[in-house]
């Protein structure tokens, strides 16, 4: 069981993982625009893969031989878990492929990254971001099948999150990254006891999946320290969800208050960076050193202009099993929802 954190224990931690939006302002810096070559090889790949198997969760990294691009995808891995926590791959021909062979590719380079993680009680491991149609007002409705509106800042329950971008809409839908990691390290230097708080455990709605029979929340902290490295779990719109369930424990003053400043350090502009999809691109982010989010975006249906990303969770092997504490490992809090494997 991990130590309790006072104010006077608490201290920055992964300084060379900051950043703030001047110093990640050029494109260039976190963007992979594929070569033509590059496409050549991803399709070949892709080749392979469709000659070994008719479904797509069967393939593994050995399915999707990548000689060449597997470098780049090793340096964008050391970047993401030692860097500045986001990357952009652009350029892939989504519309001379179409969304299926597309579809494949992401998966493919996606086995390259890490091994996918199921991202609900359905077991999906290629999940679809769009709109689903339902009710804002559904107390159970996840970020991902809501349209239209923004979503604020927010960390998913993986190690690394990827999204491919099939079709960005009419407008908007800017995609939001804030370097959670710096926030923390502010905190702590200005208000340590808030940041200590937040070592404490915070309920989490499960938005009803939770295992057969159990509570409808669960606990995790918001801020970990394992030997030298953070780990952030923060998604403060499903810590708040969670006190509608009367078996929740209330959330004090001082977990409020450490909530609001945080994420007041999360929000400010000089924190984060934003960035357009366009179709083809695929993001990349660490979910335990940034925190990502959106604008408000406008769908066509009519026309068929609707925003649809594709979502892979991945638990990549950048981080050794001992390198993350337990609660992180895939048998952690959300371990339940694994026992289904699924595509969308």
């Amino acid at each position: 069981m991990a130590a309790t954190m006072t104010p006077d224990s608490v201290e920055p931690l992964e300084r060379y993982a900051e950043w703030r939006a001047a110093d990640v302002a050029d494109p260039l810096m976190w963007t992979h625009r594929l070569t033509d070559a590059e496409i050549a090889e991803l399709e070949l790949a892709l080749a392979f893969a469709r000659a070994s198997t008719d479904e797509l969760l069967d393939i593994g990294k050995e399915h999707f031989p990548l000689p060449r691009f597997a470098s780049v995808l090793d340096d964008m891995a050391s970047k993401l878990i030692n860097g500045w926590g986001f990357y952009r791959i652009s350029g892939l021909p989504v519309d001379r492929l179409g969304f299926d062979d597309a579809s494949w590719i992401y998966w493919g380079i996606g086995t390259h990254l890490g091994i996918p993680w199921a991202q609900n009680a359905r077991g999906h491991l290629l999940g679809d971001v769009k709109d689903a149609g339902k009710s804002p007002d559904d107390p159970n409705i996840r970020g991902y099948e809501m349209g239209g509106s923004a979503l604020g800042f927010h960390s998913d329950g993986s190690d690394l999150v990827g999204l491919l971008c099939l079709d960005p809409g009419i407008s908007g839908g800017e995609s939001l990254i804030s370097n959670a990691l710096l926030c923390h390290n502010l905190l702590v230097e200005s208000h340590p006891e808030l940041a200590a708080a937040l070592y404490e455990g915070l309920p989490y709605d499960y938005r009803g999946e939770q295992p057969a029979g159990g509570k409808p929340y669960y606990h995790i902290p918001a801020f970990t320290r394992h030997d030298d490295r953070l780990f952030i779990r923060y998604i403060p719109q499903f810590v708040l969800a969670s006190q509608r369930h009367d078996t929740t424990p209330r959330l004090t003053e001082t977990q409020l208050a450490a909530m609001k400043a945080y994420s007041a350090l999360v929000d400010d502009p000089d924190h984060w960076v934003q960035m357009r999809f366009e179709p083809g691109d695929m993001q990349f982010v660490n979910n335990y050193h940034v925190l990502h989010g959106r604008r408000e975006y406008v769908d066509d249906p009519e026309s068929g202009r609707v925003r649809w990303l594709k979502r892979l969770w991945l638990a990549t092997d950048t981080l050794a099993e001992d390198q993350r504490p337990e609660r992180f490992q895939p048998t952690g809090a959300l371990s339940h929802w694994s026992t289904k494997r699924t595509k969308a």
